[in-house]
């Protein structure tokens, strides 16, 4: 590559006047130098060991010492004429192109770059130069050039192993990065290939076992075996492609799998199927063999818009679903769940301060006595009016607020909310027989709270008769319940408080333990009333749902229960439970969950509006 001064053509390229010019104008600067004490000079710029030449402001070289020659593979009277730019490759890019001119023209004190060349032997140096100007008013600049290949070969060196794992001697987590971000920036993808990129990052299911019981020097061997099969994987997927996937160590036993220009989710999937495969076969180490999987999450998208850390999350929650989904197995990003999981973790955050706020309202689903439809009581269902979600059902946050503890402050305010409601209901009718409400206690609000205090006070601020009140557990909580769980049900009972077991038939099914809890009211899961006749829609009814519903019940009334069916949506359903002697039900036959105002309407409806018969609606 040629050197040019600006307006001037290579000097390959110079006419002979130019030429002579050229000679003319090299032969004034060497008197100059020579002028300023010759013998000094020249015993100086001969002996010095550093390679060094003085350039004319044309950028030709006036003279060059013999380690320079040596340096570029000759002897410096050879370089005397030479281009510079040309003998140290100072115009390959723009920037030191430019900077170098600057020098050349007196407008800047200094240049210092480092130029890969080749030696006429084959061998490749680096050279770190600097052009620096000679006296003002000198003849040009003087150049000199260090060889720093020794330096360079070892800060490669320290850089692979800054860059390296040591026990896999794969890329590590900031090599992996910096491969990442390059193949995102715009030129990567702009230029050539699909512009998608995947990614597959897995870790070792159970590994710390194995370095809890056969030691960490197993462990890292296990490690070192499972970076080899992955790097097979990988060449064996990058035949026919222009290039293969990165193996990175990420840390502990998390690798990565880089494709870069992907062709889509099919060839994420396909290497993600290899390396489970890879892994299945049995590990021989150190006399011990044992077998190893793994859980992938798989990432796969467009290039544009993404971002090293956005990339990194997707297939970090993907993984955390390959585990929770059961390990041994690769799971896709999902947008839809990721966006499902990212609203809960929006909830979660704003549980507390929603509750302070007064966001929750409550509605109420109608218990009615399957004997004669009339109204006996409620089941309280909270509703979280989020101001960017809508209406929430329970569901979307009931376990949320259980994990966090709001379940607490939550759960006391909505006790207190249907203990209210139930009360005004009983003194607008105070000649009717009065409604029960029923709400939902989770087992944190025992184990958080006082429950039995909370309740106890309550009952008195509010006035409510304590029989009144009915709470609902769920069927694994209720059985399993011992110590202070228990306690609480117990003392809660003999303040006269209901105890109903919610879900019933779908936990441990305990009948023995069943006997000695303090419980009043069992509800069947609705799983058992679906499998009854439906009308209109021709399926036969489930003759083992049916037998296992009518022994509930009579085991229920002989231990002085009553029972209450869930999600009962037709008129066969009613009927059949009426016949087979349910006590109550509540479901889209009777009504969905609706405001107190709603239940007052169906109240002084009485029985016939207690009970209609429709459409199912969502609840």
């Amino acid at each position: 590559m040629s050197g040019t001064s600006e307006g001037s053509t290579p000097a390959a390229g110079l006419d002979r006047s130019a030429v002579t010019e050229r000679d003319s104008h090299a032969a004034t600067c060497a008197e100059s130098l020579e002028g300023a004490d010759p013998p000094a000079y020249r015993s100086v710029f001969t002996a010095a060991p550093l390679a060094m030449a003085v350039v004319d402001r044309e950028g030709q070289v006036v003279d060059a010492n013999q380690a320079l020659g040596e340096l570029l593979g000759g002897d410096g009277a050879s370089l005397v004429g030479r281009v510079a730019a040309d003998l140290l490759d100072l115009a390959s890019d723009a920037r030191t192109w430019h900077a170098y001119r600057e020098v050349l023209r007196g407008r800047q004190a200094k240049l210092r770059c480092t130029r890969r060349l080749k030696h006429p032997d084959g061998r490749a140096l680096w050279a770190q130069v600097t052009v620096t100007p000679l006296d003002e008013g000198g003849p040009g600049v003087l150049l000199s050039v260090a060889d720093v290949s020794d330096r360079r070969d070892l800060q490669a060196r320290l850089r692979h192993l800054q860059m390296h794992d040591p026990v896999t001697r794969l890329p590590n987590r900031t090599l992996f990065f910096e491969r990442v971000s390059a193949a995102l920036e715009a030129e990567s993808y702009e230029q050539s290939g699909t512009g998608r990129i995947g990614l597959c990052y897995l870790d070792l299911d159970g590994f710390k076992a194995v370095n809890d019981t056969l030691g960490h020097r197993v462990g890292d061997r296990l490690l070192a075996t499972v970076a080899e099969r992955l790097t097979e994987c990988a060449k064996e997927a990058g035949q026919n492609r222009p290039s293969e996937p990165l193996v990175a160590r990420l840390g502990g036993d998390e690798f990565a799998l880089l494709v870069e220009d992907s062709t889509g989710t099919e060839q994420l999937a396909d290497l993600a199927e290899s390396v489970l495969k890879a892994l299945q076969a049995p590990f021989d180490l150190a006399g011990q063999r044992m077998n190893v999987s793994a859980s992938i999450g798989v990432v796969e998208r467009h290039a544009a818009g993404t971002t090293a850390t956005a990339l990194m999350q997707a297939a970090d929650t993907t993984l955390y679903w390959a585990k929770v989904d059961g390990k041994d197995r690769w799971t896709l990003f999902d947008p839809e769940r990721n966006a499902h999981l990212m609203t809960s973790q929006a909830l979660a955050s704003t549980l507390r301060p929603a509750i302070e706020r007064g966001e929750f309202r409550l509605e109420y689903q109608p218990l009615v006595g399957m004997s004669d439809g009339r109204l006996r009581g409620v089941e309280a269902l909270v509703r979280w009016d989020h101001p960017r979600f809508g209406s929430l059902p329970p569901n979307r946050f009931v376990a949320l607020a259980e994990e966090d503890g709001s379940i607490v402050p939550l759960g006391r305010w909505i006790l207190a909310t249907a203990c209210r409601q139930a009360r005004a209901w009983q003194l607008d009718r105070p000649d009717e027989p009065p409604l029960f409400v029923s709400v939902n206690v989770a087992v944190r609000q025992v184990w958080d709270s006082d429950l039995v205090a909370d309740v106890a006070e309550i009952l008195a601020e509010t006035g409510l008769p304590p029989h009144l009140l009915q709470l609902e557990l769920t069927e694994s909580a209720v059985m399993g319940s011992a110590g202070r769980p228990l306690q609480a049900l117990q003392a809660l009972s003999d303040m006269g408080v209901h105890i109903a077991i919610d879900d019933f038939g779908t936990g441990y099914s305990n009948l023995a333990y069943l006997s000695r809890l303090p419980v009043s009211v069992l509800k069947l899961d609705g799983s058992f009333v679906r499998g009854f006749q439906y009308e209109g829609t021709g399926a036969a009814p489930n003759p083992a749902d049916e037998v296992v519903v009518e022994a509930m019940i009579d085991l229920a009334h002989r231990l002085g229960l009553t029972v209450t069916a869930e999600c009962v949506e037709t008129a066969a359903q009613a009927n059949r439970l009426r016949s087979i002697g349910c006590d109550t039900g509540q479901g889209w036959l009777y009504s969905r969950a609706v405001s107190p105002d709603r239940i007052s309407e169906l109240r002084a409806a009485g029985p016939d509006r207690a009970a209609p018969v429709g459409a199912p609606q969502n609840p």
